[in-house]
């Protein structure tokens, strides 16, 4: 069998099948079903487990990361190794996290040849993600995930906050990619837009129909590319843009000056509220929703002039 190849955004031809046995074919939901079947495996709904079994989306994927030789690949659930496989011939280095101990166990196998690529055995939500890029050396890094439904948020910001990694090209809902995409003035623009978007450039790469997973999820989903800007990202200002949108976004009928006001927020009564306002040039009559990830940006600048570098101190 002759191992399939295509080419990646930059034009780097990248086959999926070098150094593995190309006699796996774990794009085929029969092979899949057969597979965990002799290794007494199946999908286990409780870590929301549903494996990509579609060529075309596994094509888009590989065109998303780009991989490159000098690069350090991060994947959260690497599952049955779909991904995994078509990745680590074009890249330096592949850590791989995987919760599920058997098929940690079935890793060895698929992944067999692949001298790059190490697998980690743990939850990824306990572990520190950068450290285990660390180990890996330099280089580029970029992480790739089919983002358990039910982790999609807490894995979404973990990756985020390490700051090594360039590119995110993550699986999500349907209806999470249409909110980190959400304009103002929206009812999917929210909090979570802010966040995300204050960091990273988002687009959705393609949308993904639920038949490409085994078993089929109960939603669609689609694969997301989040790109970490250069400059001007929330670093400095993350706990205060992080309680301004809550604010905000928490009394979504209120007026800004109410909003701010009336969330309890450390140090911030109806005066400062105005005062905030007015530092950051937008006008107090205005909701939360409507306005954009850079105007929100000023607020928590103008909060942190006024208040303090280090507000709000305490959670809000």
């Amino acid at each position: 069998m002759r191992a399939p190849s295509w080419v990646g955004r930059s034009g780097r031809k990248v086959s999926s099948l070098a150094g593995a046995d190309p006699g796996q074919d774990l794009t085929s939901v029969a092979y899949v079903r057969e597979l965990l079947r002799r290794n007494g495996l199946a999908p286990l709904n409780r870590l929301g487990q549903h494996f990509l079994v579609n060529r075309r989306v596994l094509e888009e994927i590989v065109t998303s990361v780009d991989p490159a030789p000098a690069d350090v690949i991060l994947e959260i659930g690497p599952g049955l190794g779909t991904v995994t496989r078509a990745l680590a011939p074009a890249v330096r280095r592949l850590v791989a996290v995987e919760v599920d101990r058997g098929l940690v166990g079935l890793l060895g196998s698929t992944l067999a040849g692949l001298i790059n690529v190490r697998v980690v055995a743990g939850d990824a939500t306990r572990m520190d993600l950068g450290e285990l890029l660390t180990r890996e050396g330099e280089g580029v890094a970029k992480a790739v995930s089919n983002l358990p439904y039910y982790l999609t948020s807490p894995l979404l910001f973990q990756l985020m906050a390490v700051e090594r990694v360039r590119k995110l090209v993550l699986m999500v809902q349907e209806e999470v990619a249409g909110r980190l995409i959400a304009a103002p003035a929206t009812k999917e623009y929210g909090a979570l837009t802010v966040a995300v978007n204050a960091v990273c450039q988002v687009r959705v790469a393609a949308p993904v129909s639920r038949h490409a997973f085994y078993p089929v999820p109960g939603v669609d989903s689609s694969l997301v590319v989040l790109a970490r800007r250069d400059s001007g990202g929330p670093s400095a200002v993350g706990p205060a843009l992080s309680a301004v949108t809550r604010a905000a976004f928490g009394y979504r009928r209120k007026t800004l000056t109410r909003a701010l006001a009336g969330a309890h927020l450390p140090g911030m009564d109806r005066t400062l509220a105005y005062e905030v306002l007015a530092r950051a040039g937008i006008d107090g009559q205005r909701r939360g929703e409507t306005l954009s990830v850079e105007e929100f940006m000023a607020l928590a600048r103008a909060a942190q002039g006024l208040l303090g570098r280090d507000w709000p101190q305490q959670p809000v």
